[in-house]
């Protein structure tokens, strides 16, 4: 396909070395190595395109930088429908935390009533990537004008052992606290979370700057 041969155009091997370090779970083999502006650019470049349509209609992908490119190219997508079935669709190929975090569709900040019923689906899946993308489309999108203190259950009633989800799980409330604080401290006061997530939030928490003196002072005297 003319888009695998463009990606190749655009390899650097020494950056591709790089993101090995970054993204253990993938296959060294497996990266072009690509940097991700340019990657952005070239989704923004054929999005839409006949050839487009053919690429993310082809799965699963040989590459990690085809995988990162189809991200890119359902987040430049306008129609929160359509967006949403290819969501669904690529989700179950997403093998690692890099393209799970790149895709952020465009459409989604307006289609909220019908975006946190998805993030409910999402969040509570098996699949790592899954229940990634759900917890962080909920802290992209609802921890600021449309945000509710129901919506701090859906991570928090979340029991992960997965690395990835738990990772994401301390992201998201470390994020809370610096957004919602009044909400979001009570589920630590009140040790709602899993110990690791706990913790692993504190120290986050701890080093935002978002975040104040005051806070974090607090914030290290709950540490379990």
């Amino acid at each position: 396909m003319a888009i695998a041969k463009e990606l190749f155009k655009l390899q650097d091997k020494e950056y591709a070395l790089f993101q090995s370090k970054l993204i253990p779970t993938v296959p060294r083999e497996s990266i072009i190595g690509i940097r991700v502006p340019e990657l952005r650019s070239m989704a923004k470049r054929i999005a839409g395109s006949l050839e487009a349509g053919k690429f993310i209609n082809t799965l699963p992908h040989d590459y990690f930088d085809e995988n990162m490119l189809h991200g890119l190219l359902i987040s430049e997508s306008r129609d929160y429908a359509e967006c949403s079935r290819e969501v669904d669709k690529f989700l179950p190929y997403v093998d690692n935390w890099a393209v799970c975090d790149t895709m952020s569709p465009k459409v989604f900040k307006k289609n909220k009533g019908e975006l946190i019923n998805k993030i409910t689906q999402w969040s509570s899946a098996a699949r790592v990537y899954e229940c990634r993308f759900g917890i962080r489309m909920l802290m992209s999108h609802f921890l600021d004008e449309d945000f509710k203190k129901e919506y701090l259950n859906i991570p928090a009633c979340l029991k992960s052992d997965e690395y990835y989800v738990k990772m994401m799980l301390a992201w998201f409330f470390a994020t809370a606290l610096a957004k919602q604080w009044s909400a979001t401290i009570v589920y630590l006061n009140c040790k709602k979370l899993d110990k690791w997530v706990h913790n692993k939030t504190i120290q986050k928490a701890c080093e935002s700057y978002r975040i104040t003196t005051e806070q974090k002072e607090y914030l290290r005297s709950l540490k379990r």
